[in-house]
């Protein structure tokens, strides 16, 4: 009962990548030059920093484990750069979710994926923990919004081929060992009316077959980037018509009205106790407070709890305490109902 984990990303190391730039962005396109190691080290690096994230929520008591997203530059653009389709050296521009124009993929051709691209991650994992694993890929609404189109004239065939490559991604990290995926979408939450026309029939296009368990994630995008949150979601109820037996939200920072739960009445919630934008560690009494908040619209049996969103931009020392406190609180509740 309330079982915890990660959304996605946990801290890299300062001797990975450097921190000081990646504070700055959320690459979509590939950010290569961020990396500290060279290119014939960096997979050897990275696989260190995955076993220190592993060991890290191990030793804090998270009960599904996840790589941390060691080897990503961002949660998104190390899997959309990966399909073919995606002209990755001549790049597009957008807007992102704060309005500012950004360099995202452009598609030139039809969205393909040629190759497995997270198998290898998910085969660490479970090679070094004996803890249920959760591996992240993200979204075929997302993905479709953050590029440019130069091919397909038609929003919804793109997402529906980024659907396809995202299916058959998902059916390997389940055969790779993976007990749970979860598929970031955080972008029909800044793009709700499309998401209603096509990108939640995207997203079961995407599950298809998938047997396994699935959660989507939505979110408001990263503490370190967006500071003021609305306390309502403009597309999370839609979401009880999904393929995916989870749905994870962020709940701390924005102080969500959590009363929308009672539209998601099939779903297990992921519930995000742990505030992204505040550097202070919660108390284990405060992470449990936000737990009990649910208790009268999600039964505790249907919860499991998590930070608001990936931790990537935390410094290690905050994200581990944040982690740990989340840990402690969950226990504390768990005691409580159980």
């Amino acid at each position: 009962m309330l079982p915890t984990c990660l959304v996605g990303s946990y801290p890299q190391p300062e001797w990975l990548i450097d921190r000081a730039r990646l504070s700055k962005q959320v690459p979509r396109v590939r950010a290569r030059d961020l990396w500290l190691i060279g290119p014939d080290k960096l997979e050897a690096a990275q696989d260190d920093a995955t076993l220190l994230a592993i060991r890290d929520q191990e030793r804090a008591g998270i009960d599904i484990i996840s790589d941390g997203e060691q080897r990503r530059e961002s949660y998104s653009n190390h899997f959309a750069t990966a399909l073919e389709g995606v002209d990755i050296d001549n790049p597009g521009t957008t807007m992102s979710r704060m309005g500012r124009p950004i360099q995202v993929p452009r598609i030139a051709g039809p969205i393909r994926r040629r190759r497995p691209v997270e198998v290898r991650d998910v085969e660490l994992l479970r090679a070094n923990t004996d803890h249920k694993i959760k591996a992240t890929v993200p979204g075929p609404f997302t993905m479709s919004r953050q590029a440019l189109d130069d091919h397909y004239g038609d929003e919804e065939a793109m997402a529906m081929d980024f659907a396809a490559a995202v299916n058959a991604e998902i059916k390997d990290l389940f055969a790779a060992g993976a007990d749970v995926v979860q598929v970031d979408e955080p972008w029909m939450q800044q793009y709700p009316d499309q998401a209603r026309a096509y990108g939640l029939a995207a997203l079961n296009r995407a599950l298809d077959g998938v047997s396994g368990t699935v959660a989507v994630h939505l979110c408001f995008g990263y503490a370190a980037v967006v500071h003021e949150k609305p306390t309502g979601y403009s597309f999370l109820a839609e979401l009880e018509n999904a393929k995916a037996q989870q749905i994870s939200i962020e709940a701390a920072q924005p102080k969500l009205d959590l009363e929308v739960l009672r539209k998601l009445p099939s779903k297990t919630i992921i519930l995000g106790v742990i505030d992204l934008a505040d550097p202070a560690i919660e108390t284990p009494e405060i992470v449990a407070g936000r737990i009990r908040a649910a208790l009268p619209y999600v039964s505790p049996e249907r919860l499991v709890i998590a930070p608001d969103c990936g931790m990537k931009y935390l410094p290690r020392v905050v994200a581990y305490g944040k982690m740990k406190a989340m840990v402690d609180g969950a226990r504390i509740v768990r005691q409580e109902v159980g």
